[in-house]
């Protein structure tokens, strides 16, 4: 078989499975190959477009050449799991392809939308007005413009806008004799027969048959209509005369096939006028848009609404200046949303498409420049210099040097502390970078000519693991450091409070605790935000008022790809620590099975007998959620009783009070207890460099960004460090989100990867996070469009950043952040 592949038969290979799993899975012989041959032969090299996926391909190309010696239980389970796989990347095949359609340049694209005018009937040529509400346009109605209500449409700008999630293809019109299986066309034919009739087996079922004819052949097409009023005999009789034998109709749907032949599944019918007559509908033979709909709308009501209002989008006016649509190859706005809609062909669609998303991109970045323009103006911070004896004290007393990374990033807050504006800064950097000692810098800057800092974190556990890594720099320098949490006692709280006020505490370090409205500092210099995207924008916010524009500084383990970064901190500057410190080894990361569970063990067992210590983390505390997953005391238990009687066990999970956490981890940073048992709250904040395992339970559960978090745990010392992710059975996406791991040491790449696989959304892990909801635009895939519509927007705030040279630009941005994005960036 030839090694670069451009496609594989998907069909042919599901068929093969299917007959292997009738036969009871004997490994049966075909006309040319062995069943496993054949797989194994198939799955070798994947296909040119899914090149990624070469070492799951591969691998399930090995299992299949060990087919014959498998037992019937492991032939099952591997022809599964390969059924899964099989299907999903079928998907990323097809999608892959449609992304790498060759585009139209714009004029070619314009040119064949100006060629077919949309024709549109003449009752949808009204004369609308963009801001009408909806409820006055003809064909939609009060009643119908209520239900749009539902869908915060009230306007025909709004329903212009009100982009669908995806297209059925009903463009695709073919002869009877040539239709197959799991295909999506459209048919013409004769009407032979017609029957209307109530379903024996349920009276408020109601059943249209049609039997087409054309010239290659004939079929049966079946249509259901659920509910009372289709039962109505003069209901039945009125379809027939809709339908009259000898009528031409065209019907569209997907291509299915049973004992009885083939049939079109549940499809759209529509009669055409004559034979040759033209296709003049919303939904025949044509890339049919499927919009997002909530309960009481349905999916005609939506489509027709926006069908009657489409001729309307030639009222638009193209914001955008008419260089960018030449440099960045774009099509016109009227031509985009017309396309976007009801698309003439998928080289349109596709026009249209990255025509809207490089708005929606560019009007975001636009937004966030805009901002940081108006902070600039708006706001003054106090300039500090970046020498000291605090600061010089501090690098002669560190016992290690600084990574080239850590004095670059250094360097460029300590520039930004020097303008008269508040520094507004994102340090980045993996596990152990060493980001906090970069952040020490700030702090020290600010402390030496007397302002506070405060630091911020979202767990009790993190902000105590700052506290005590402060505490430990700090004490050589005779500065005082508190922490404030929720679980800080009354008379404690009541003095640091004190302390803040008359300016005696340097700096803070806690959780929420620090936005509580008692809590006042006298002269907040800089505030620092470590995982700043697990906190809300307003308690963010809440904490950076308690001074006079402080400086800022946000800090994150969690490494954010590029495209999430500059959605999500477009009005940041972003550092990146790119460097280990030195003397650090790569984690030796492998998957297992609950088969090799005791391979685990022995290990774990060896590590301990060597003096090393083990982490055991799962994802729940209790069993929950239908999950079937072991609970942390139940681990706890069956460790302690079972398996490692001979060593001591920790347990530490998120429902133990502070006290109970803090007992848990310094009993195992003291090596009094050799194996500690955890849910995630391990995930950061807990450094112990003598451990050295991390078992990880149920792994298919964590996200990759997670898993490579938790990872993080070891690998601080000098050993050779291990991470164990044990999976649960039959997950196919799991192997290949583990093997990421296996793969790569490197965060940005694993939260890289793990966006595609899982979405932006799932990669950050909460809906705090300022994500904004884009209409069309992906992350992912649009990573393209998104580099290109930021740059334009660099371009026009260079140019004129009160950008009163483009007002219909300036308008549109204030529009967009009104009603798409509830104003929430620029206010």
């Amino acid at each position: 078989m030839n090694n670069e592949k451009e496609t594989i038969d998907w069909e042919r290979l599901k068929k093969a499975l299917l007959v292997e799993t009738d036969r009871g899975f004997q490994n049966i012989q075909g006309k040319q190959y062995i069943f496993n041959d054949f797989l194994s032969i198939s799955l070798s090299q994947p296909p040119i477009i899914l090149q990624a996926y070469q070492n799951q391909f591969q691998e399930l190309s090995k299992k299949f050449a060990s087919y014959p010696e498998m037992t019937r239980e492991e032939r099952q389970s591997l022809l599964e799991i390969t059924q899964d796989f099989l299907n999903k990347m079928q998907s990323f095949s097809t999608k892959e392809q449609e992304q790498n359609i060759p585009e139209a340049h714009p004029l070619e694209i314009t040119a064949k939308i100006q060629k077919n005018n949309y024709n549109f009937p003449q009752k949808y040529t009204n004369n609308l007005e963009l801001q009408q509400p909806l409820k006055d346009v003809k064909g939609i109605g009060i009643k119908n413009s209520d239900r749009l209500a539902t869908l915060r449409l009230y306007t025909v700008r709004e329903l212009l806008y009100y982009y669908p999630r995806d297209h059925i293809d009903y463009a695709r019109q073919v002869n009877i004799r040539d239709l197959e299986p799991g295909e999506t066309v459209t048919i013409i034919g004769k009407v032979k027969r017609f029957n209307c009739f109530s379903s024996p087996k349920n009276k408020k079922l109601t059943i249209l048959e049609l039997t087409l004819t054309d010239a290659t052949g004939k079929i049966k097409i079946s249509r259901f209509f659920a509910g009372p009023r289709f039962s109505n005999k003069g209901w039945q009789m009125m379809q027939k005369k809709f339908y009259p034998v000898g009528a031409t109709v065209a019907a569209s749907g997907l291509v299915k096939e049973n004992k009885y032949g083939k049939n079109l599944d549940n499809p759209e019918i529509e009669v055409l006028d004559s034979e040759g007559g033209q296709i003049e509908s919303m939904k025949i033979g044509r890339l049919v848009p499927v919009y997002p709909l909530t309960d009481g709308v349905g999916a005609d009501i939506v489509r027709r609404a926006i069908f009657t209002v489409l001729p309307t989008a030639e009222k638009l006016s193209d914001t955008l200046p008419e260089n960018f649509l030449h440099q960045y190859q774009l099509i016109d706005l009227k031509n985009a949303i017309k396309n976007i809609h009801f698309p003439i062909d998928r080289d349109c669609l596709a026009a249209a498409r990255r025509r809207l998303v490089f708005d929606e991109f560019f009007y975001l970045q636009l937004g966030l420049l805009k901002r940081r323009q108006l902070q600039k103006k708006t706001e003054t911070a106090i300039s500090l210099p970046v020498t000291g004896k605090l600061i010089n004290k501090f690098y002669e007393l560190l016992p290690f040097q600084l990574t080239n990374a850590q004095k670059r990033v250094a360097n460029e807050i300590l520039s930004d502390l020097q303008k008269p504006e508040p520094m507004k800064r994102l340090v980045q950097g993996d596990v152990g970078a060493g980001k906090t000692v970069v952040a020490v810098v700030a702090m020290l800057a600010a402390i030496q000519v007397g302002y506070q800092a405060a630091l911020m974190a979202p767990t009790e556990v993190l902000a105590e693991q700052h506290y005590r890594k402060l505490v430990s720099w700090f004490n050589l320098l005779h500065l005082p450091v508190e922490l404030l949490t929720g679980s800080t006692k009354v008379a404690k709280r009541r003095e640091i409070h004190a302390q803040l006020e008359t300016g005696e505490l340097p700096v803070l370090v806690g959780t929420h605790a620090l936005i509580q409205d008692a809590v006042n500092f006298h002269k907040l210099g800089l505030v620092v935000i470590d995982e700043q995207h697990r906190f809300g924008v307003q308690q963010r916010a809440k904490l950076q008022q308690k001074g006079e524009s402080p400086h800022f500084l946000a800090m994150t383990a969690t490494p954010i790809p590029r495209t999430l970064a500059l959605t999500l901190h477009g009005d940041l500057d972003v550092s990146q620590i790119d460097e280990l410190p030195p003397g650090r080894q790569p984690i030796q990361t492998t998957t297992l099975t609950g088969r090799q569970r005791k391979k685990a063990y022995d290990l774990i067992r060896r590590e301990i007998v060597q003096g090393r210590q083990v982490y055991v983390v799962l994802p729940l505390v209790e069993e929950s959620e239908k999950l079937d997953v072991k609970s942390a005391v139940e681990e706890h238990q069956k460790l302690a009783e079972k398996v490692f009687p001979e060593f001591q066990i920790g347990l530490l999970h998120g429902r133990m009070s502070s006290a109970e956490k803090d007992q848990a981890i310094s009993t195992f940073r003291d090596n009094k207890t050799q194996i500690l048992v955890s849910t995630t709250v391990v995930e950061v904040g807990v450094d112990v460099p003598n451990a050295t395992v991390m078992l990880i339970e149920n792994a298919e559960r964590f996200g990759l960004s997670q898993l490579h978090q938790l990872r993080g745990r070891v690998g601080r010392g000098v050993h050779k460090s291990y991470c164990l992710l044990m999976r649960g059975a039959g997950s196919t996406d799991a192997v290949e989100r583990l093997q990421v791991l296996e793969q790569s040491q490197d965060g940005f790449f694993i939260a890289e990867m793990d966006m595609r696989l899982r979405g932006p959304g799932q990669v950050l892990g909460t809906k705090q996070s300022g994500l904004p909801d884009f209409a069309l635009a992906s992350l992912v895939e649009d990573q393209e469009v998104l580099e290109l519509a930021r740059g334009a927007a660099f371009r026009v705030m260079e140019k004129d950043e009160s950008l009163n040279s483009w007002p219909l630009l300036r308008k549109e941005l204030e529009w967009r952040y009104q009603k798409m994005m509830g104003g929430s960036i620029l206010n």
